[in-house]
């Protein structure tokens, strides 16, 4: 008998559950532990006893992994693009360190909510503790999370993402959705486990709906695995185990033999030792778990709608470099700041002038439409009367690109220079790195100009990424390095 698969139906049913369309300007904050955590247990494959220490970490860090045992202490970045090998589990590798088992561990940082950690471990596997993620929740949450000052952008799919695997019978797909939202159908053909199901409502349900539920494997899977020189640290405690064919003493004796066990049974409801199962259908939620630790490692915040059916490690992962491919494509597009010319402006002409030194013909920023101590959006109307359209390619007019630069670097110019001081600031470039034109820029183009502090003010000096857009596409971009001079004559 086949899987079951999704029918188109069971897709537009999901999708009238609430489904909404990107778009929400609701702003939220990244997150960090508010203390360092200790973690210490065996590693199912290998058997070895490993201690890993979560600790807190800047903005903008994301979640990395530090083999301390290994010379050099090399660090390994939980990412997809990392990921070497998922038979039975997801490793990760970098720098020549390697850490496997990580998914359990990455699906309670998620349901945490937590952004950004360091994970020192003395060993190449993360400890399996109960076969859950719901140890690592409880010592989190004793740790407590901490709201840092970074804002957290999430990415939204642009369209479906639909995988298939046709020889594991597999289905995967990603609907855009304001939230994060999974579903998980699993069907083994298997009399004991049957067809089960699990959804995942919203992120802040993972701690007690989904972290309890424990790993599972099938009785006839044991000694397979034994032999593949897996499981060394696996134990009857830390994984369901399901008979759903018919077992004889000896391979029961054999099992116990290698669990160093003398009290291993088959219970009625076809589990061994008559485990009680935390929820009727704890595989289906333990497939869920892996879901959203495997997802984990897409490397960007995102929201959307997940449907699997019959998921695993591999197909997860696979799927996970798709949506991540996604994003890369239309990442710039989520980062373009939005700008309605029938509003008025934060700053106008007349205001831009009294903090900027720049007159005509040299005064490139025409309003400020944003505007904080770290990051400024300014507009800048190029029209076919701009002088420098006289000299530069006549009859097929082109924007300088050092004037772009220029254009960027006045509109930084309201992050460098103090406001509302009766002091006046002039600004010089001290350097410029990595820049890279990639349209032109023509008359009749507005320039939305984007400027952000990378590092805080020190003695005059600023360093800001810079970023031009028109419309949504990425015009121009660079890193400006300017001192901050405080004028001593007047040139009003």
């Amino acid at each position: 008998m086949e899987s079951a698969r999704f029918p188109i139906q069971f897709f537009y049913y999901f999708r009238r559950m609430g489904l909404k369309q990107p778009g929400s300007k609701e702003k939220y904050f990244q997150h960090t532990l508010k203390q360092e955590v200790s973690i210490s247990g065996a590693g199912i494959h290998t058997g070895k006893f490993v201690t890993l220490n979560i600790k807190p970490a800047a903005p903008n860090y994301g979640i990395q992994f530090q083999r301390t045992d290994l010379s050099g202490s090399p660090l390994i970045k939980a990412d997809v693009d990392n990921v070497v090998e998922t038979n039975r589990s997801t490793t990760i590798e970098a720098n020549g360190g390697r850490v496997g088992t990580i998914e359990h561990l990455m699906a309670a940082l998620t349901g945490m909510e937590i952004d950004n950690a360091l994970i020192e471990i003395n060993g190449e596997e993360v400890p399996i503790l109960d076969g859950s993620a719901g140890c690592f929740i409880e010592e989190l949450s004793k740790a407590g999370v901490k709201q840092q000052e970074e804002e957290k952008i999430y990415y939204h799919l642009h369209h479906n993402i639909s995988f298939e695997d046709h020889e594991k019978k597999v289905e995967m797909v990603a609907l855009p959705y304001e939230g994060y939202r999974i579903n998980t159908l699993i069907d083994f053909n298997s009399k004991v486990l049957g067809t089960q199901h699990a959804d995942l409502r919203r992120i802040s349900d993972f701690k007690t709906e989904i972290a309890p539920c424990r790993t599972f494997c099938f009785f006839h899977e044991l000694e397979a695995l034994v032999e593949n020189n897996l499981i060394k640290g696996g134990d009857i405690n830390n994984a369901i185990v399901v008979v759903d064919k018919p077992v004889d003493e000896k391979q029961v004796k054999r099992i116990s033999d290698i669990f160093h066990r003398n009290d291993i049974r088959v219970s009625e409801t076809g589990i061994l030792n008559n485990l009680t199962l935390r929820f009727p259908n704890e595989p289906a939620r333990h497939k869920l778990l892996d879901v959203v630790g495997d997802l984990a490692l897409v490397g960007y915040p995102f929201k959307a709608h997940i449907i699997a059916n019959r998921p695993g490690h591999s197909t997860n992962v696979r799927f996970a470099k798709k949506i991540k491919e996604h994003i890369k494509e239309y990442k710039y597009k989520e980062e373009v700041p939005f700008y309605d010319p029938s509003l008025p402006p934060l700053l106008d002409i007349q205001k831009v002038t009294r903090t900027l030194p720049h007159r005509f013909p040299f005064l490139l920023v025409d309003k400020i439409i944003e505007l904080t101590s770290t990051r400024v959006v300014a507009i800048k109307n190029v029209t076919y009367n701009e002088q420098f359209f006289q000299g530069h390619f006549p009859g097929n007019s082109v924007m300088p690109g050092v004037l772009i630069v220029e254009a960027l670097a006045q509109a930084g110019g309201f992050i460098a220079i103090p406001q509302n001081s009766d002091d006046k600031y002039d600004t010089y470039f001290m350097k410029i790195d990595n820049c890279k034109f990639k349209q032109k820029v023509v008359p009749g183009d507005t320039l939305i100009l984007r400027m952000e502090l990378m590092h805080p003010i020190r003695r005059g000096v600023c360093e800001m990424k810079g970023t031009a857009f028109v419309g949504d596409r990425v015009v121009a971009e660079a890193i400006l390095t300017a001192q901050i001079v405080k004028r001593t004559h007047s040139n009003d």
